[in-house]
């Protein structure tokens, strides 16, 4: 795991756990008993933790989803699934390593994994492009989905996006009809598909990876159609107004739920999900397991005529007098 970093909320979290450092650091210099006064600080800890992140607003959540400590596809890759092998390419341009994907196993069972990846420092970050797909990582999302398709298997994304990378590059390389087959094909995949958003799911760059059977939000995760920032900056003509922006979209798990995008939020650690990896790793594969053993049940014509009612069900409202 990365050198623990704190958010501007995290301030109280922090100094306790330096307190608790500090005191584990005197107890190996000088050979001290202080199992009482760390179990004493460990349950402030727990509770401050609690406490902290049962009131998040909005725009605390989407700092949250950006922790530079939060768990990325390639960690959950390891924490969730075993054996898995990374493939290249999208045998039209080249591999976009903002995007990877590969065959895994996921309880034994087969499965293909596609996910965003971001960096933890500034090489690996322009190696990953900050987790902003080119249309050639893309078009590697969609060879692997039908690659699963082909041989019978199921498909499972991780999103974790600020959104598509905008460049003149990757406009002139068709940005845009990539993201557009993206959606068109993952409607009609004849295999079971479920999307988990594990930090930011920012715009078409995180919907040509969403388009799935099941979407599963982790607690702290956001999912939007513009970022806080962007909306703010539109409506409000200031980025400083992202926190009402972010009020306003309605981008929290819990939101989405509400509104039948999310199928399931999986709650996270107390502290958000980068401060636990191992128990939010085990509690999502737990949900993994679950939601593909109910899928797996279903024919090629089910599965499809349910996918199709999901998504137009999206939106749908009532007029009352």
């Amino acid at each position: 795991m990365a050198t623990v970093a704190h958010l501007d909320f995290e301030r109280a979290i922090g100094e306790v756990e330096e307190q608790i450092d500090r005191l584990q650091d005197l107890a190996r210099e000088r050979g001290l008993d202080v199992s009482a006064e760390l179990r004493s600080l460990e349950r402030k800890l727990h509770t401050l933790k609690r406490d902290v992140y049962r009131n998040l607003a909005p725009i605390e959540r989407v700092m949250v989803a950006r922790h530079p400590n939060r768990p990325y596809s390639l960690d959950y890759l390891k924490l969730v699934f075993t054996d898995f092998i990374e493939l290249h390419g999208d045998r039209m341009y080249r591999d976009d390593g903002s995007v990877v994907a590969g065959w895994a196993r996921l309880d034994g069972d087969s499965v293909m994994v596609i996910g965003h990846q971001k960096g933890r420092d500034m090489k690996e970050n322009l190696l990953r492009n900050f987790g902003m797909a080119h249309p050639e990582g893309y078009r590697k999302a969609l060879r692997f989905m039908k690659m699963a398709e082909k041989f019978g298997r199921p498909v499972v994304t991780m999103i974790d996006t600020m959104g598509a990378y905008p460049g003149l590059g990757a406009e002139e390389r068709g940005q845009a009809e990539a993201i557009a087959r993206n959606l068109r094909e993952m409607a009609a995949l004849k295999v079971p598909t479920i999307a988990v958003v594990i930090g930011e799911g920012g715009s078409g760059g995180a919907l040509a990876l969403g388009v799935t059977d099941r979407v599963i939000m982790l607690e702290n995760s956001v999912y939007s159609v513009i970022s806080p920032e962007g909306c703010a900056a539109i409506l409000w003509k200031s980025g400083a107004e992202r926190d009402k922006a972010a009020a306003a979209l309605k981008l929290t798990a819990l939101d989405l739920n509400e509104l039948g995008i999310a199928d399931e939020v999986v709650p996270e650690p107390a502290g958000g999900a980068h401060s636990d990896w191992e128990q939010i790793s085990g509690d999502l594969q737990e949900c993994l397991i679950r939601h593909l053993a109910e899928l797996q049940q279903l024919d090629k014509s089910e599965l499809l005529r349910r996918r199709l009612e999901k998504y137009l069900a999206m939106g749908e409202w009532h007029e009352t007098a």
